[in-house]
């Protein structure tokens, strides 16, 4: 009896080495869409950051309508992805409407991102009393 079983114990550890790795891909795979999820998280709330930024401006001075020397510093700093700004950015501020509203967006795309996907957008509307 002995003899028919000989090898078995070979194949079944050849099994479960394939299916742990298997598992252990499976997780990997998981580690990397976590990490992209953090990054395109980590950029929504720096686009978030920036239009409040100019928010703020608004706010300070009572306008909705700034120079335009500050709306092109704003959105050089949005331009620029090695200061704290967004990779491959655009930013536009329009100009309001008959009831003062403001629409600001930014426009982003990720080195990870292809082009056919489409850019990342961040819209924000401002109203200042």
């Amino acid at each position: 009896m002995p003899t028919r079983a000989r090898g078995f114990t070979l194949l079944e550890t050849l099994v479960a080495l394939l299916v742990l790795s298997f598992g252990v891909m499976g997780l990997i795979a998981l580690q990397g869409r976590a990490l992209q999820y953090a990054v395109d998280a980590e950029d929504r709330n720096r686009a978030a950051l920036l239009a409040d930024e100019l928010v703020s401006l608004m706010w300070l001075s009572r306008t909705v309508t700034l120079p335009s020397a500050t709306v092109a510093s704003w959105t050089a700093q949005v331009q620029n992805a090695a200061a704290s700004g967004l990779p491959q950015a655009s930013a536009t501020v329009s100009d309001p409407d008959a009831l003062g509203v403001v629409t600001i967006t930014i426009r982003w795309r990720p080195p990870s991102r292809k082009a056919a996907s489409g850019d990342l957008v961040y819209s924000t509307k401002v109203v200042v009393p």
